[in-house]
């Protein structure tokens, strides 16, 4: 019986990332607001179930200001600007969504439409990214992802899709202490993340780097 492949998320942190200790910087952030939103919770599982290759960042979008181009004109705000730095500077980004009324949150959708500006400047520009929800419905924010990944692919971003990672009727799926409680959705979730990980590693080690040009939507 042969032995099975080992992801190269784990044989990379079992040599060269050792090596030069270096990780794979992932930005995680929800389309929440909430202190302890089931979507933040999800963040936080997803902390624990990483490769060991890589490292998750979480950054908080409270606060962000509705996007009004007459304030960028004068200045991107900034809690943008740092926003805007943090995903610059992550290899690869991680986002969480809650449903609304069939769809993902306004507060998400406006982060990411101040990210992606000014023109030419879209810090969502070849970015790997994955996507999970959970939702207190029998769906689990199945819309709110298909969706959201549809304004993702505008953005010129790699969406790594499988397997989907969708925690339905979330109120039930965490304890007291806001611990993930579902087996099977953290055994996708650790299947997502290290696809998210090994597609991260791929794009970094390619002989010529993608040729990534400024977009904007």
């Amino acid at each position: 019986m042969k032995n099975p492949v080992q992801p190269l998320s784990q044989r990379l942190f079992d040599t060269t990332h050792t090596q030069v200790g270096n990780r794979i910087k992932v930005l995680g952030f929800a389309g929440s607001l909430r202190k302890n939103s089931y979507n933040k919770l999800l963040l936080r599982a997803a902390s624990r179930l990483l490769p060991e290759s890589a490292q998750l960042e979480l950054f908080d979008i409270r606060g962000i200001p509705l996007y009004d181009q007459d304030v960028q004109e004068h200045g991107i705000p900034e809690i943008v600007q740092r926003f805007k730095e943090k995903i610059e500077s992550a290899d690869a980004i991680l986002i969480t969504t809650p449903e609304y009324n069939h769809s993902y949150s306004g507060v998400l959708k406006n982060a990411i439409d101040w990210a992606s500006r000014p023109y030419g400047h879209n810090s969502f520009n070849g970015k790997p990214v994955a996507v999970m929800s959970a939702a207190p419905g029998i769906f689990g924010g199945v819309a709110a992802q298909d969706q959201l990944k549809q304004v993702l692919l505008a953005l010129n971003m790699h969406i790594v899709a499988q397997p989907a990672v969708i925690v339905a009727s979330a109120d039930r799926k965490f304890d007291v202490n806001g611990e993930l409680t579902d087996v099977d959705a953290k055994q996708f979730m650790r299947r997502l993340l290290a696809n998210l990980v090994d597609f991260t590693i791929r794009l970094t080690r390619l002989d010529e780097p993608l040729r990534v040009f400024p977009i904007s939507t």
